[in-house]
């Protein structure tokens, strides 16, 4: 399973090689924005833009919207993930 994550464009290093520093819930990162980059869009243009991020590659443009309630389910299921491993595995056999 491949899972892609929302983050938003914050600087562009390398226009020529359309390389640009993506936030990702406060972890910045520097991925190729190539795919997202047309002529309708060219590098420049990128900027402040939220897009779906995955090995490196920003994939496709998302909605600030969509991009914030995909991270807010992250945390929660971050949250339920920390409160059952809490519990432990002898609470669910009794």
């Amino acid at each position: 399973m491949c899972l892609g994550i929302p983050g938003q464009i914050i600087a562009i290093d390398d226009a020529a090689n359309d390389i640009a520093t993506v936030e990702v819930a406060g972890v910045r990162r520097k991925v190729n924005i190539a795919c997202i980059v047309d002529e309708e869009h060219p590098v420049d243009s990128c900027l402040g833009d939220w897009v779906v991020v995955h090995v490196g590659f920003a994939l496709s443009r998302i909605d600030e919207d969509e991009a914030r309630l995909t991270l807010a389910l992250f945390d929660e299921l971050e949250r339920a993930e920390r409160a059952a491993s809490s519990v432990g595995p002898s609470a669910s056999r009794s």
